[in-house]
């Protein structure tokens, strides 16, 4: 089954870490580049950790990737990113645990905005437009409407089953997954088989009541 996707203190900064050209600010402090990204910097009194910027470059691809297969839109995954690794500056995560713990909190972070109702459901009705339909654009709006009841029923599904079918379905191995959710490698298979099940129950649940 495929998952949608294919993504007290002082106010938070985004800053650059070295030049980084060809980019613009948008608003809220998130700095949005095509060619490059940039360091989330938490303010406040909390100290940036010294490795934020190294763990930043090396995880931040996975974890717009999780969050993409959540949200279904790399604006989105990318405004996850940004919370995951705020948060991530603020702990003491230890490095060599960081892949995991960035991975399981963007899949947590996508799910909140999925169940908290946070999305930007307005940039997919735009697309709608108003000219005549066409097979091809049928064809659009029929995918696009499957990928919402995907969405909808994967927000529906107890919160560990749906972490672990999103990391696995993100390209994590099942080594990488038991890692960052503490399972033994052994049982991923069954927990990820369940919630593909679960979710498989659910759109037919959707469909059936309609």
């Amino acid at each position: 089954m495929e998952l949608v996707g294919r993504g007290g203190t002082a106010p938070t900064a985004v800053a650059p870490a070295g030049p980084l050209p060809g980019g613009r600010r948008r608003p809220g402090g998130r700095a949005e580049r095509k060619d490059a990204v940039a360091v989330p910097t938490p303010s406040g009194r909390r100290a940036v950790r010294p490795d934020l910027e190294q763990v930043f470059r090396a995880a931040y691809p996975r974890v717009v990737a999780v969050a993409a297969r959540v949200l279904g839109s790399r604006d989105e995954a990318e405004d996850v990113a940004q919370e995951v690794f705020l948060a991530f500056g603020r702990s003491s995560v230890p490095a060599g645990e960081a892949a995991g713990w960035l991975s399981v909190a963007a899949a947590h972070t996508a799910l909140n905005h999925l169940r908290s109702g946070r999305r930007r459901a307005f940039r997919e009705e735009a697309a709608d437009g108003g000219d005549p339909v066409s097979p091809d654009v049928a064809d659009a709006v029929v995918t696009r409407d499957e990928r919402r009841l995907v969405r909808a029923a994967l927000a529906r599904l107890p919160r560990r089953q749906a972490v672990a079918l999103v990391l696995r379905h993100s390209g994590l191995s099942y080594a990488e997954v038991a890692a960052a959710l503490g399972l033994s490698p052994g049982s991923v298979g069954t927990t990820v088989r369940r919630a593909e099940s679960a979710l498989r129950k659910e759109l037919n649940r959707h469909a059936s009541s309609d």
